[in-house]
């Protein structure tokens, strides 16, 4: 807005800068929302009878068949498999598109951390998955669940990406480096930052700033809803997310850092500066 005055003849101006930044972004993550919901809904009614059917033919038929079985078995096994595909996109944009308002406790943020990495520990048994924790308790006011579900994407994100370096590696010829995960939480200026580094892939150089929009991915088979839901998640809880390289744990790498309010001692919150 300008606003113009004449004083002893001079004329002067105003100019007002609104930002409406938030404002674009919360339009922004509306519509995603919709579309998303929108999308959950079509694809998963018929989801069912197909893995269902799939399932009973398989059952039925293929003892009866004796013209190329392992044809028949390979086909069924493909469509129920990419049917259980399809089932988790949908379970992402069904997250996406209903994620709750966060519901604020006092949580003790190692005990949190230890509870994914166990998780993780399970799904990914053959890679090194390690914690970096301070001696003393570390607490934040926040909703433990969706804290615990953004750390979970992060971490499987990590496991993937190791993966397909590992895969990279092994069909280049190379002897593949064992994969590593380190967990660390850092406590300093009111402020808790969980970092979860990797010797994956790496991420993008280019539009890295990028990651955390809905359906941008750099995956084959990637939603791209992943790091949209982690970032949902830290805003809500006016935290802050960051991207890095990380040449710790080997040549490649990654390290995905979120930053939360520490709790006050009267119960309040501290402000999370964003990351740049």
């Amino acid at each position: 807005r300008i606003v113009s005055d004449d004083v002893e003849g001079q004329r002067g101006f105003v100019v007002t800068f609104d930002d409406i930044t938030q404002l674009i972004s919360a339009q922004r993550s509306a519509a995603w929302g919709d579309i998303a919901r929108r999308i959950a809904h079509e694809i998963k009614n018929p989801l069912t009878p197909i893995q269902l059917s799939a399932e009973r033919l398989r059952r039925k038929y293929l003892g009866e068949i004796t013209s190329a079985p392992e044809v028949f078995d390979k086909c069924t096994d493909t469509i129920i498999r990419h049917v259980g595909d399809i089932g988790r996109m949908v379970d992402e944009f069904s997250s996406f598109a209903r994620m709750p308002k966060p519901v604020m406790a006092t949580e003790e943020m190692r005990e949190l951390v230890r509870t994914a990495v166990f998780s993780q520990r399970v799904a990914s048994p053959d890679f090194e998955i390690e914690i970096e924790a301070p001696s003393e308790a570390v607490v934040a006011k926040c909703d433990g669940r969706l804290i615990a579900q953004a750390l979970g994407n992060i971490l499987k994100n990590a496991a993937e990406s190791v993966a397909a370096r590992v895969a990279a590696d092994a069909e280049a010829g190379k002897a593949p480096a064992k994969g590593r995960i380190m967990v660390s939480v850092l406590k300093g200026d009111g402020v808790v930052r969980i970092a979860v580094a990797d010797n994956g892939i790496g991420l993008p150089k280019a539009e890295r700033h990028r990651l955390t929009e809905p359906y941008m991915t750099t995956r084959v088979k990637g939603t791209g809803l992943g790091l949209a839901i982690v970032n949902k998640v830290v805003e809500e809880h006016q935290g802050a997310l960051a991207f890095d390289d990380c040449d710790a744990l080997g040549p490649t790498g990654a390290v995905v850092s979120m930053a939360l309010p520490l709790a006050e001692e009267g119960g309040g919150v501290v402000a999370v500066a964003a990351a740049e």
